[in-house]
């Protein structure tokens, strides 16, 4: 055989490899690759670690062979890592300046302490081997549900053992009440791996809207098929989860789907899920039809939509509102979750008492700021004029066309309208001067007046002010607790009550970095127009010249 000659010693290196690499799954080359970087440290430490030693072992024979690597140079300066040329040549006469000459060394006797280093260095390669194997295998898996066996708990943290890594499912990401045991089955969804010093770290859910939805994927055929398509998922873990569907197919209803016959479909994820309670909702494109189906069981009268801020006011029957708002308010959080529309809801007496103050609000305004009686005031809020802006500017004859008024009284209402504005805008110009608010601010579009003022008593006083505001220090933000039943708070911006989107607060902010000076006005622009703009400034500026005439 082509292996009888090889010693005992070298066979049993190579079974020890090929031990090692089919129990920690990696590859034979790197477990010898470790071998060899363990012997070479041997080495070093026995015949100096200044010199250039290197080791190679025969993957097929198991020959371990040591040299010493030595750099032909004309002047020696280290000795350890170079030789003359005259000596180099002694052993190689084709030897020159730069070359690399090697020197056989013979085997290692390995001592106690080497040993031990040479078997650390080992470990330590095939750990981080193993690790890299892991997380190789387990990253593009996250998505993904995966069983495993529960291998302890600690501190309400579950280590699940996956068979060839483990994973970690934290507390918060374990179902409430749920008691898990060693030795336990249990299902999770992989939402994160991360190369960490430790090791790869495999996170692992059973919290997640995402893993009802896969657990949804794997008992409805039409899902996996994508016949019928999942668009949204809300969850209380434990307790109640609303889930949208649709189906691509007109024949088959999404919601029956789901459900499956006399419920086994559904039943078996809820069985999954320690028995929460799950509504199967059917997704619609129009936001108020899917808003009222999202709040199911119970009953809407009225929806209306504010599209600008993503509100949206729900009115119910006065027996239907505790049906709505579920229990600690849970049907609305998790339909406001599902649909992603922020949810108010009234009886049905709340908003006629409230549309009945705005009204009386509304004229009060109108009353005071035009100089006007009741009956003229409320006849123009009854018309739809909610301010006197709109008042002022719109056509006059929509004024002249209210029953009861002509073209004079009109006129002169509008007049009073623009007369108030005009007082309105004085004064907010004396006090944003008031207030030291630079004239120069006026000139970033978007800016109002009333803006001015508002960022001066909030020490935003000049363009650079502005320029470096952030969006939320204009528009406010949501802070979300941590805890499961708290409401989120909001922190109000230097614009809050302006009825601006988003949008427009981060044009102002750019706005006024281009008026600062901090960028030009092509940065603002879409890549394909700014190009556009620039080749057309290049082709008017070659034509320049042949306009010019001779010289």
């Amino acid at each position: 055989m082509a292996i009888a000659g090889i010693s005992a010693n070298r066979l049993e290196l190579l079974q020890i490899a090929d031990a090692v690499a089919r129990e920690k799954t990696i590859d034979r080359k790197i477990v010898i690759q470790a071998m060899e970087d363990a012997i070479q440290k041997a080495a070093k430490s026995r015949y100096g670690a200044e010199n250039d030693i290197r080791c190679e072992i025969d993957p097929r024979t198991g020959e371990t062979k040591l040299t010493r690597v030595l750099t032909v140079v004309e002047t020696v300066e280290n000795e350890s890592q170079q030789i003359t040329v005259e000596d180099a040549r002694r052993k190689n006469k084709a030897a020159n300046v730069g070359d690399l000459i090697t020197e056989t060394l013979p085997p290692l006797d390995f001592g106690r302490v080497a040993a031990q280093n040479a078997k650390q260095v080992i470990v330590q390669k095939v750990r981080e081997a193993e690790r890299d194997r892991q997380f190789a295998e387990y990253k593009d898996r996250v998505g993904e549900i995966i069983n495993g066996t529960v291998k302890r708990v600690e501190y309400g943290n579950v280590i699940v053992d996956l068979g060839r890594a483990e994973g970690i499912i934290r507390r918060d990401e374990m179902i409430p009440r749920e008691a898990v045991r060693y030795g336990d089955r249990i299902r999770a969804f992989i939402y994160d791996v991360r190369r960490e010093q430790r090791g790869p770290q495999i996170f692992l859910s059973r919290a997640k809207p995402e893993f009802m939805a896969m657990l949804f994927r794997g008992e409805v055929p039409e899902i996996y098929d994508n016949v019928v398509e999942i668009k949204s998922v809300a969850r209380d873990p434990g307790s109640r989860a609303k889930i949208a569907v649709i189906s691509k197919d007109s024949s088959i209803d999404p919601v029956g789907a789901c459900v499956g016959m006399r419920g086994a479909r559904v039943q078996a994820v809820v069985a999954e899920l320690q028995g929460e309670k799950i509504d199967i909702i059917q997704w619609n494109p129009d936001s108020a039809t899917f808003i009222v189906n999202a709040l199911a069981p119970a009953e809407v009268s009225k929806v209306v939509l504010d599209e600008d801020t993503n509100r949206i006011e729900v009115v119910v029957p006065e027996s239907q509102l505790s049906l709505a708002i579920g229990r600690r308010g849970q049907n609305v959080r998790l339909a406001s979750q599902l649909t992603g529309w922020d949810i108010d809801i009234l009886t049905e007496q709340e908003e006629s008492e409230r549309r009945q103050k705005e009204f009386s609000e509304r004229s009060t305004i109108l009353m005071e700021a035009l100089d006007v009686d009741e009956v003229i005031a409320q006849l123009l809020v009854t018309e739809g004029f909610t301010s006197v802006e709109e008042v002022a500017f719109v056509d006059v004859n929509e004024i002249a066309h209210i029953e009861g008024f002509d073209e004079a009284t009109a006129n002169e209402i509008q007049t009073r309208a623009r007369e108030y504005l005009d007082k309105i805008e004085a004064e907010r110009d004396a006090k944003r001067r008031e207030l030291g608010v630079a004239d120069e601010l006026a000139t970033v579009p978007g800016v109002t007046t009333a803006m001015m003022v508002a960022f001066g008593e909030n020490g935003i006083k000049t363009v650079e002010d502005l320029a470096d505001c952030a969006t939320d220090d204009l528009t406010g933000w949501v802070e979300r607790k941590r805890e499961k039943d708290s409401e989120p708070v909001k922190h109000k911006g230097v614009l809050d009550g302006f009825e601006l989107t988003r949008k427009d607060t981060e044009d102002l902010i750019m706005n006024a970095r281009v008026v600062a000076g901090w960028i030009k006005p092509e940065d603002l622009l879409p890549p394909e127009i700014a190009e556009g703009e620039f080749e057309a400034e290049a082709e008017e500026g070659e034509e320049a010249p042949a306009e010019a005439g001779p010289v």
